[in-house]
């Protein structure tokens, strides 16, 4: 009976309300942030001092680049990309099984703030999402 409600399951609708501003919308909406998401990983891949955080990212990394892409464009105020394919993020969840530490928080920052200063052009638009952001890495450390 479970393979039925499957097949019926309805997808989450997208609830945001187009005539709000948003994040989204006002750093560039999808383009912007698919371009975060690859500056992103490829600062990752690039940089001697994160080369700690890129090993404990499974392979191929696109896979990573677009599951941050899907969650940035939902988190950022856009499409709820990510909660439409993998249901709700649960970040702490999601990363309870890798060791995440100050470094490994610093890592990751300093990855995101790349990305938005390559991307987004706004620098007060730039350093409230990176303060945001921040937090929420900060609530990722485990250890």
């Amino acid at each position: 009976m479970n393979w039925i409600k499957k097949i019926f399951r309805q997808q989450p609708q997208d609830d945001r309300d187009p005539s709000q501003s948003n994040a989204y919308e006002m750093i560039g909406g999808d383009e912007t942030i698919r371009a975060i998401a690859k500056q992103f990983y490829a600062r990752m891949q690039q940089g001697e001092d994160t080369q700690k955080l890129l090993a404990m990212h499974p392979g191929p990394i696109e896979q990573s680049e677009q599951k941050l892409y899907e969650f940035l464009s939902g988190w950022l105020g856009g499409p709820q990309l990510f909660q439409q394919k993998y249901g709700h993020p649960a970040l702490r969840a999601r990363h309870l099984p890798f060791a995440i530490d100050e470094q490994m928080r610093d890592q990751w920052l300093t990855c995101m703030q790349y990305a938005l200063e390559q991307e987004v052009a706004n620098e007060q638009h730039r350093e409230v999402i990176y303060q945001a952001i921040a937090t929420l890495a900060d609530h990722m450390r485990n250890q």
